[in-house]
């Protein structure tokens, strides 16, 4: 049954703009929700912190180390998980991964130790593992590259969506339920924040469909469209051997790229209510609510960013610019940490940058992989990018204990950004310019 209202006899491009219209109103909202849940379920120990290192009376060292120790777990599962993904299926696998790490997240509500703090977030880690690879790879059975920008970008500002929308409910949420049923503000936001995890993993199963041809709300000339645009491109795409994919000089400057701009993605994310904080805010619920206008401004920023990209079929610069952006705005968040206001712009153009050059990356790696080869080669290159994610909060952590400021952190991860715009401008245009 075609229920696409363009006949494809009437006009082929019309048709085909048609046909994508429809599989992005059924796949992107549902992932992007997914998404949400996922990344707040990662982040929200940046506010939790803001009771829990009291409470508990840990470090800020403590704090990073935990922090950023989810992404050890996440880095060696990756792979595996990706691999698997690709031979099962998206349905059941995403499901898995979101149901696991829900009921883990909501876990965090009884950590007392340093130790539970380490062994939760590891396993944390290890639940999430795949989700993110495992999507952008679903999209490549779905979108060629000329179309997969947008679609990936639109999927990505759930990491903007959910500072938005985490910040304030993270903030209300620790402020409102603080000592109900004798428990803090902190657990009561892991328990709440962990639910919706489990739930949308549930929904997965009903909704999502594996593949193009398991697609009951598409016809089959909607179908036939879909497959012959990207069995088309997958036969000018690498479908190497899993080993070779590993020891690719190509996939090693992609991770070196993600890898740097990941540095300044979880620098941000982990921290950014206590930059605000230190500029002179006192109330947690008034700290979630300006933490989400630098994620509300970066979900603009990533939709028109990604349009020029596509529209022009152009890659490298529109990674390298927001990324020299997203570093000028660490430097004068610095350069204005005594001014709540103006520090706040210095980090929403920070972010802004920041999140912008992430969804634009895949399109570099994505344009040149294809089949298994791909599987393991976006896990890979998201399992090393994501190594950032201990190191960053940890190494921030550390240079706030150690000077009593977070400005040589910001220091760090604006000289990360650069790097790599950098290296993104080493890449031939010729390869990822489709």
């Amino acid at each position: 049954m075609t229920t696409t209202a363009v006949h494809p006899g009437a006009s082929g491009t019309a048709f085909e703009d048609a046909t994508y219209r429809k599989v992005s109103w059924r796949l992107v909202p549902f992932l992007l929700l997914c998404y949400v849940v996922a990344y707040l379920d990662r982040v929200n120990v940046g506010f939790a912190k803001l009771q829990m290192l009291s409470d508990l009376k840990f470090s800020e060292t403590i704090y990073g180390l935990g922090a950023g120790i989810f992404f050890i777990g996440y880095f060696l599962f990756e792979v595996p998980s990706n691999v698997i993904l690709h031979k099962v299926g998206a349905r059941i696998w995403i499901a898995r991964i979101m149901i696991t790490w829900g009921l883990i997240s909501a876990a965090m509500m009884f950590v007392t130790t340093p130790t539970m703090f380490y062994v939760l977030r590891f396993l944390l880690g290890i639940a999430e593992a795949g989700f993110f690879p495992g999507i952008i790879l679903y999209l490549t059975y779905w979108y060629p590259a000329h179309r997969r920008g947008r679609t990936t970008t639109f999927f990505m500002t759930a990491i903007a969506l959910s500072g938005v929308i985490g910040g304030p409910l993270s903030g209300w949420v620790m402020q409102s339920f603080d000592g109900h049923n004798g428990w803090s503000g902190w657990q009561w936001m892991f328990l709440i924040e962990g639910v919706p995890s489990v739930v949308v993993g549930l929904i997965v199963l009903a909704y999502l469909d594996d593949r193009i041809a398991h697609a009951k709300w598409l016809g089959e000339d909607e179908k036939a469209l879909l497959q012959r645009n990207i069995a088309s491109e997958d036969m000018h795409k690498e479908d190497a051997p899993v080993r070779q994919v590993l020891t690719s000089p190509r996939v090693w400057l992609m991770s070196a790229i993600y890898f740097s701009f990941v540095m300044g993605l979880y620098g941000v994310s982990f921290w950014l209510p206590t930059i605000i904080k230190q500029t002179g805010v006192k109330s947690t619920l008034d700290i979630g609510l300006l933490t989400a206008i630098p994620y509300g401004c970066a979900v603009i920023g990533m939709i028109l960013v990604a349009y020029s990209a596509d529209r022009n079929r152009e890659r490298r610069w529109h990674i390298a610019i927001p990324a020299l952006v997203g570093a000028a705005g660490l430097l004068l968040s610095v350069h204005w940490h005594g001014n709540t206001a103006l520090a706040l712009f210095g980090l929403t153009l920070g972010t802004i940058g920041i999140l912008t050059t992430l969804p634009l990356f895949w399109s570099l790696p994505t344009a040149f992989l294809a089949g298994t080869g791909a599987a393991a080669g976006i896990a890979l290159i998201n399992s090393l990018g994501n190594l950032a994610g201990f190191i960053s909060p940890y190494a921030v952590g550390w240079l706030k204990d150690l000077t009593q400021s977070t400005d040589s952190g910001m220091y760090l991860l604006a000289a990360c950004l650069v790097a790599g715009a950098a290296l993104t401008l080493s890449v031939p245009a010729k390869m990822v310019n489709k």
